[in-house]
């Protein structure tokens, strides 16, 4: 059984030395976290992990003591400094090797989480507790850490189809009561509902789909109200799918696994979301090494992924993470479902993106990625190009047919330069 403690005992269990997983999206342990703060003193020589969700994760480690350090798998504004100081170590990784890295590559000496409160009024510690709505790498860490605190919240969603853990994987529970963090809904421009429009010509009746999240993604899944028995296998899930769920349109009746089952890693979005979820069996929660797993995805025909992008090349190469050369996310899960869909019978993999930034004053297809810009997405992880203008098929197109595709879907004042760039 574990012991319980208060948030305040919680720093002294750290030392010089540690290295610490905390967990993120909406099971982040924000009432540890607070205790934290109050004790930086604590937080010296540790190494610092955490699986986040940036726009509601926002806590940065290495603000805590100057002697703290991080790893990450993205950067956000709120860690950017600490990054730019060299003391986060950020990791270009594909969601699903991230599990590798914990699994084999770090030494786990203390995860942190929040997990959801025996079911049906148990005794704590005589029965399973839940994952909650985040249970991307929770297999791996319950195999390789030393020792668990958890936040046993009675206020957090327990997912009927969740992992489950058990009392004797926890070494220390802290009694908490407090709701999940909501995410803000997006609020998609009439750009992202061109695109969405566009990416919605390209799914049909009985495929299954994965997205991401932003106004991109939220308006793709808004303009899908009309397509019928979709799949959902993807690593996020939020109020859009509930959304069509409600509806049935997402019923997931011609799924050639997980047949009615929308599975996902993780989920955020507003409380009606998260109540929502506690009471849906069909929702099956799962680690991102099934969710992202190449064996698993190549078992679905007709998936589609559907991911965004910050600029494009007229090569078909996808730059999703960094401006001028300056890391600003991370890779995510894109490449692990855009090679997921080549693997799928009848799979596609579509990239959509506003065909301008800065006001319309720069063009987000360009003839070669900027200057120190890294590739996340290879050119041949690509299947259709998505803007406000239309959609470029890029499947088996030689280079120069590929240009001119690209070229087309561009916003008119940039098309003539890039036709030229496309031209030998």
């Amino acid at each position: 059984m574990p012991k319980t403690i208060t948030p305040d005992d919680v720093p002294g269990l750290l030392a010089p030395g540690m290295t610490v997983f905390v967990a993120g999206g909406a099971n982040e342990p924000v009432t540890v976290l607070d205790a934290l703060r109050r004790r930086p003193a604590a937080a010296a020589g540790v190494t610092w992990i955490q699986s986040i969700v940036p726009g509601l994760n926002r806590f940065d480690f290495c603000s805590l003591h100057e002697e703290a350090h991080a790893v990450a798998f993205f950067i956000t504004p709120e860690t950017r400094a600490s990054y730019r100081a060299g003391r986060i170590d950020f990791v270009p990784c594909q969601l699903r090797a991230v599990a590798d890295l914990l699994g084999e590559g770090l030494a786990i000496d203390l995860a942190i989480m929040s997990v959801s409160a025996p079911r049906d009024g148990a005794r704590e510690g005589a029965a399973d507790f839940g994952a909650g709505l985040n249970c991307d790498y929770v297999d791996v860490v319950f195999e390789r850490a030393r020792q668990v605190v958890a936040e046993v919240n009675p206020a957090l969603p327990d997912p009927p189809d969740g992992p489950r853990i058990a009392a004797g994987d926890i070494d220390f529970a802290v009694p908490v009561d407090r709701p999940p963090d909501p995410f803000p809904l997006p609020v998609p421009d009439d750009t992202a509902r061109a695109i969405a429009r566009n990416v919605a010509a390209l799914v049909r009746d009985g495929d299954t789909i994965q997205t991401g999240i932003g106004s991109i993604p939220y308006a793709v899944l808004g303009a899908l109200r009309e397509k019928n028995d979709l799949g959902l296998h993807s690593g996020i899930l939020d109020d859009g799918v509930m959304e069509l769920v409600e509806r049935g349109v997402i019923n997931g009746a011609r799924k050639t696994i997980d047949r009615g089952r929308h599975v996902t890693a993780y989920a955020i979005g507003s409380p009606a979301l998260y109540d929502w979820l506690g009471e849906r069996p069909d929702v099956r929660f799962r680690p991102v090494n099934y969710t992202h797993g190449a064996g698993t995805l190549a078992r679905i025909d007709r998936f589609v992924s559907i991911n965004s992008a910050l600029e494009i090349d007229l090569a078909g190469q996808v730059n999703a993470e960094m401006i001028r050369g300056a890391q600003v996310t991370g890779t995510g899960g894109s490449v692990d479902f855009m090679r997921g869909a080549a693997g799928s019978r009848g799979g596609r993999s579509i990239v959509a993106l506003g065909a301008t930034a800065a006001g319309g004053r720069v063009s987000r297809i360009v003839p070669r990625l900027g200057e120190g810009n890294a590739a996340t997405a290879l050119r041949t992880d690509v299947d259709f190009v998505v803007t406000e203008h239309g959609v470029a098929d890029l499947r088996h197109r030689p280079e120069r047919a590929r240009a001119a595709a690209l070229a087309a879907i561009a916003a008119p004042g940039f098309r003539s330069e890039l036709e030229a760039a496309g031209r030998p």
